[in-house]
């Protein structure tokens, strides 16, 4: 909870910084003032966040019909880790549109994309790096066993909870693939 306090702070006082701005200015492009970028993208998490919450409350009325209004408000809540799942979604999606950008040759959209992709990151756990990604992998791989290609599930269900918003899903697989392929 204290994250998607932070959150809102952050957009808070991010909007009173870009209105003390725009006294006596005029922008000519939506997203020529970072701080309006800034704006957006906290305004993507909230929406987000708050999408999730809806999907939590609905399930758990289905669960619980015994609950009254403020109990199951109270039970849908995110906790921080959900939050951070959320965000970890977002920067997933930059990611990805980054790289797709990129291949079109529209840098100017990558470019927005990256600059999204900075604020969210602000509001995840510091990402581990790739030394610290094998070190894991190679212990998940000792812990399950894992001799051969075919362990790849025991491996990633053994590591994931471990880096879970701290590594890219992606980038995880790919270096314990390269783990099991030498073996």
């Amino acid at each position: 909870m204290e994250l998607k306090k932070r959150i809102q702070q952050d957009l808070n006082s991010t909007m009173l910084r870009k209105k003390e701005g725009e006294e006596g200015k005029s922008s000519s492009s939506p997203f020529a003032d970072a701080r309006e970028l800034e704006v957006s993208v906290l305004r993507l998490i909230n929406a987000a966040v708050l999408n999730k919450e809806k999907e939590k409350r609905y399930k758990i009325s289905k669960e619980k019909p015994e609950l009254s209004g403020e109990e199951l408000e109270k039970e849908s809540q995110l906790m921080d880790e959900e939050i951070i799942e959320v965000i970890a979604f977002e920067a997933k999606k930059r990611k990805e549109s980054i790289e797709l950008f990129e291949k079109g040759k529209r840098e100017d959209l990558a470019q927005k994309e990256k600059q999204e992709l900075e604020i969210l990151q602000k509001y995840l756990p510091e990402q581990l790096s790739e030394e610290d990604l094998k070190k894991l992998a190679e212990e998940a791989v000792e812990k399950v066993g894992a001799k051969e290609m075919r362990d790849i599930g025991k491996v990633m269900q053994e590591l994931m909870p471990r880096v879970k918003g701290k590594a890219d899903g992606n980038q995880i697989s790919k270096i314990v693939r390269e783990l099991l392929g030498a073996k």
